[in-house]
């Protein structure tokens, strides 16, 4: 089994998600919350920071620890064939804007970043990490774990 530790932002305002539109290697287009794998001996609260800067451009600082979620993609549902089933481990973090400019994430993977009306999350194609990120936002348990987001329809791996 393959093990990906990855920190995502969940920054609201004014009943707005920031949402960033990643594109896969295959062409599929997803949303998903800014946010992305932690680098070898970084901290995933820097990581969050950073990969919000990188994929959308803004400078942000982090207000809490949401929480965790870990979840298992099957090898069959893997991006790249062959590959064993991954554990993704995913920090969620509760962050701020507080500067920069919105931008696409230059020779990324991120092909646009928008602030996105939460009411509107339900109709948009989705990495279930989105709704794991509102479920935290919206709840803020105090164990900092929501029930696992079913996959299928409109939310993907």
């Amino acid at each position: 089994m393959d093990l990906r530790l990855a920190a995502y932002a969940v920054c609201m305002e004014d009943g707005r998600v920031l949402l960033a539109h990643a594109v896969r290697p295959d062409g599929m287009r997803t949303w998903t919350l800014p946010g992305g794998r932690v680098e070898h001996a970084e901290d995933p609260f820097d990581a969050v920071i950073r990969e919000v800067a990188e994929e959308t451009g803004l400078e942000a600082v982090v207000e809490r620890l949401l929480g965790v979620d870990s979840r298992v993609i099957p090898a069959a549902e893997r991006r790249l064939p062959g590959r064993p089933e991954l554990q993704n481990v995913g920090v969620f973090y509760q962050v701020r804007i507080t500067g920069g400019s919105i931008r696409p994430e230059p020779n990324g993977e991120t092909a646009q970043s928008v602030w996105t009306p939460v009411a509107e999350v339900p109709g948009l194609d989705r990495s279930s990490l989105v709704d794991v990120g509102l479920a935290l936002a919206r709840t803020v348990p105090a164990t900092g774990h929501v029930a696992p987001v079913p996959v299928g329809g409109l939310i993907q791996h």
